[in-house]
This record gives structure tokens, sequence and C-alpha cells, in this order.
């Protein structure tokens, strides 16, 4: 079956690139920024380099997206595209914290049907095939059957949880959960997938390769995830940003969609 081939392709692949990832971790390696507080490394650029040789090259008539490549048009015409985040979690990798994750999706008519997101430090690696499940290292994983918002298990950022505009109606103030973050996007919505924690939410912008490899992780692990209106995601089109996402519990997220969806961009 091609998405088992490709799936034993970019898992080989991406645990590989993770011994890369591993020899800069903690090390001492060039970085720099590439604008708007968004910081690269050399461990970035030399993930990205491997994954795209090791990818490309057995399929040639795929599409390339990734966060470190300059942008191919080709993309768009090619029946299968590989969507790539190096690095996700970059700032947390600078500050020498195991929460970054290596992600590859494989996109066909902007849904993901193979995705794999990798911790190299931790050695957890999650993976999905549409239609066949999810599995971490292997075995399978489901998402919690958390149903009430108030002590649910929250990943996210603490402050826009009180910012002070939740007590503005229709908005609603947040009952006490328990939250916490991880400094890659990829590796919360896996933890959600993986029943760790109840759901993760962001209000804040997304790009594809943030995103791509865990919505099909959350999704076949019997979790939602949507944009906060509730909309589902569509990937490698011509424009890659994303407004927001919300992974819950299948009875959880949504309790969370009536929380947020109201909420103006930038909550």
């Amino acid at each position: 079956m091609q998405a088992r081939d490709d799936l034993a392709l970019i898992e080989a692949s991406v645990r590989e690139a993770g011994k890369i990832a591993r020899s800069f971790f903690g090390g001492d390696y060039k970085k720099w920024d590439k604008g708007k507080g968004d910081p690269v490394t050399e461990a970035d650029l030399a993930v990205d380099k491997y994954l795209r040789e090791t990818l490309t090259a057995p399929r040639p008539g795929y599409g390339w997206l990734s966060e470190e490549s300059e942008d191919d048009p080709r993309r768009l015409t090619t029946e299968f595209t590989f969507v790539v985040d190096p690095i996700d979690g970059t700032v947390a990798f600078l500050k020498g914290r195991p929460h970054f994750t290596i992600c590859v999706a494989l996109v066909r008519e902007g849904l993901p049907v193979v995705a794999v997101v990798f911790n190299p430090i931790s050695e957890e690696c999650f993976t999905a095939i549409a239609g066949e499940g999810a599995a971490m290292n292997g075995a399978r994983i489901h998402a919690s059957d958390a149903h009430e918002v108030d002590h649910c298990r929250m990943l996210g950022d603490r402050t826009m949880f009180i910012h002070p505009g939740w007590n503005t109606p229709p908005l609603i103030p947040w009952p006490p959960m328990e939250i916490e973050t991880r400094g890659s996007i990829a590796y919360r919505l896996a933890l959600v997938a993986n029943g760790s924690f109840d759901a993760a939410l962001a209000l804040s912008s997304k790009r594809d390769w943030d995103l791509a490899a865990g919505d099909l992780i959350v999704r076949e692990a019997g979790g939602i995830i949507t944009t906060h209106k509730g909309e589902h995601m569509r990937y490698n089109g011509k424009e890659t940003l994303q407004p927001s996402v919300v992974a819950a519990a299948p009875r959880l997220h949504p309790l969370l969609i009536d929380r947020v969806k109201n909420v103006p961009r930038g909550q």
C-alpha cells in the first residue's frame, strides 16, 4: 500500500533527522532572527536539507512545502506534497528544553493523509495514516474522554486564559484548568492525541507546517481539530496561514468552540 510505504519512508527519514537535531541540541551553533521574533538555527537548516534530500529523491513527483525552504509553486500542481517543519519549537530548542519536534505530513487535495511528529529527545514518535488510526512508537493512541472544561488538562498560553477580554459578554471567564504549555504546537497536538492532555488551544495564527501533521494524528486518534470558528483546515493552498487551532477530546471540543467562537482575532 502506497500510504504505508510513504509512512515508512517519512518515519525513517524523520528519525535520522532527529539524530542531526540531537547533535546540535544543548551545544554551540549559529542562530539568527528571521524577523518579528522568529528565530532560526543552523540545526533547522541542517534538518531541512536532510529531509528534502531523503524524501524527494525517492518521491520526485511530490511537492515540497517547508518552513525553512523557499516556496516552490510546483507544490500547487502535484497530487502529493510534503509539508515539513524541520524543528517545530525552535525557541524551546534554543533554551535547551526537550519540547521541540520534527514534523512531516503528506498532503493530498488539501488534507493530510500520512503524518509523523517526532520528539528526538524523548524519542516519542507519533504516526498516522488516514483511515488507519494513530500510534506512538507503534502502539495505538486515543484522545481522552474528557467532557467538561472545568479542571480539564489544557495546553495553551496561561496569560491568554486570564486576559480581561474574557469578562466582556458574550465571552465568559475560564474556569479552573490544569494549564501547561509546550514549545512545539505539533507536540501539543500529539499530546492531545495520546490522551496526555484533553485539549490544546491557540488563538494566534499558525502555518500549515505547524499543524498539518498533528491535525491528522489528532483526528485519527478520535479527537477533533478545527479553527476557533469550528472550521476544518485545508493545507497546501496558495495561502499557508491558518487563523487559530482548537484540538480536543471529542466531547470537550464543542464546549471549547462555544467559548471561543466569538473571540476576535488576537484575543
